[in-house]
């Protein structure tokens, strides 16, 4: 029995706008602790070797401390790791694998797939796979690898790519992309008995088969990603292969279309942002869209402003929520003197609508949101 631990996109060093200082420091240390967290399921689950199926960095521009700190972490798994340079990460003359602190650091367990030849990884066993030499290479390396593979014969083979495949793309002229049927043909003919990828975010089969598969990041990354946060563990023996997803990550993404037009559609929003679990290691993006008054339209913004105080993160587009204000939004405020005089001058201005009226309904809703505070 071959089993072995497939992942992909560790994207270490990766920034998100999105994230505060703060809370970019802690989804910096999730993406460590993650290769930490796998070499402990690794060394659980007795996989013989951890395949990184490329992107391991962010780029090859990282800074020597995140170098220096995924080595800190590779050190801590028991098992032989393969990384193989993608998209993000080639291996080129600037590769962040011939960098000074990563040749100098790396642990002897640690190993660069740096050519299409084939390796060793245990008796009758071996990895074969074309690394990315460049960003923007002239087709994908897979495929040419194929192409020239013989029949594997008495040895088991694993082959590693990394890319995007032509049923997850609509572009279907992109120069890297990867044609299925190549894959599935390699696997009908015997040229190799599972095809480990990396590139795309979320955990997929691919084909019919349970041979081909994206092992998606262990940490999710952004909200498009249906299926992160896992690794995966394969199973292969003379005639069958098996795999099982294991959870990984602590983070989450989190994308709502949220139509809002009364009370009961504020308030279910207020308690669906309460009710997230794990709020602090949570971005959330909100799509609005509908129409609410402006004192509503205020009640929804202090909901928002609750929800910030503990997310990570968030994402908020209003582009097509309109805010209407009614009657009762100026008269229920009970101010008098001068800052009546201040509503009904700003209330002039969001009638006449125009750049000066949305100044002036902004106006208004932090004069609502203070004087709620001050009640």
């Amino acid at each position: 029995m071959i089993r072995f631990l497939h992942t992909s996109d560790w994207q270490l060093g990766m920034t998100r706008r999105f994230l505060s200082e703060e809370a970019q420091a802690r989804y910096t240390q999730a993406r460590f602790d993650a290769i930490r967290t796998m070499g402990c399921i690794a060394k659980e689950k007795q996989c013989q070797f951890m395949l990184v199926c490329g992107d391991s960095f962010e780029s090859n521009q990282v800074d020597r401390k995140t170098v220096a700190r995924a080595i800190e972490a590779l050190k801590e798994v028991s098992v032989p790791v393969y990384l193989f340079p993608g998209n993000h990460d080639p291996f080129n003359a600037a590769s962040v694998y011939r960098s000074s602190t990563f040749i100098e650091k790396k642990p002897a367990h640690v190993h660069i797939i740096e050519n299409a030849a084939p390796v060793q990884v245990g008796e009758g066993l071996e990895l074969v796979g074309a690394p990315w030499l460049s960003k923007r290479p002239n087709g994908n390396p897979i495929v040419d690898l194929l192409n020239a593979l013989p029949p594997a014969g008495s040895i088991k083979r694993i082959c590693v790519g990394h890319g995007i495949i032509d049923i997850f793309t609509p572009d279907k002229e992109a120069e890297n992309m990867i044609e299925i049927s190549k894959l599935e043909a390699a696997i009908s003919e015997d040229k190799v008995h599972f095809i480990a990828l990396g590139d795309r975010h979320s955990l997929t089969k691919v084909g019919s088969g349970d041979r081909i598969w994206y092992s998606g990041t262990p940490e999710s990354t952004d909200f498009r990603e249906d299926h992160s946060g896992f690794c995966q563990i394969v199973n292969m023996d003379d005639a069958d292969v098996t795999t099982e997803e294991v959870k990984i990550g602590q983070w989450s993404f989190i994308e709502e279309l949220v139509d809002l037009n009364t009370n009961d559609d504020v308030e279910s929003l207020r308690k669906k942002l309460e009710d997230i679990p794990n709020r602090e290691r949570s971005v959330v993006k909100l799509v609005f869209k509908g129409s609410l008054t402006l004192s509503l339209h205020g009640v929804l913004q202090n909901h928002i402003l609750a929800a910030k105080d503990v997310l990570a993160g968030s994402v908020i587009n209003e582009d097509d929520l309109l805010v209407i204000p009614n009657d009762t939004d100026f008269t229920n405020l009970g101010f008098s003197g001068f800052a009546d005089a201040t509503v009904k001058r700003l209330r002039d201005k969001i009638d006449q609508g125009g750049p000066e009226g949305n100044v002036a309904r902004d106006a208004f809703m932090l004069l609502l949101r203070l004087s709620k505070e001050a009640a």
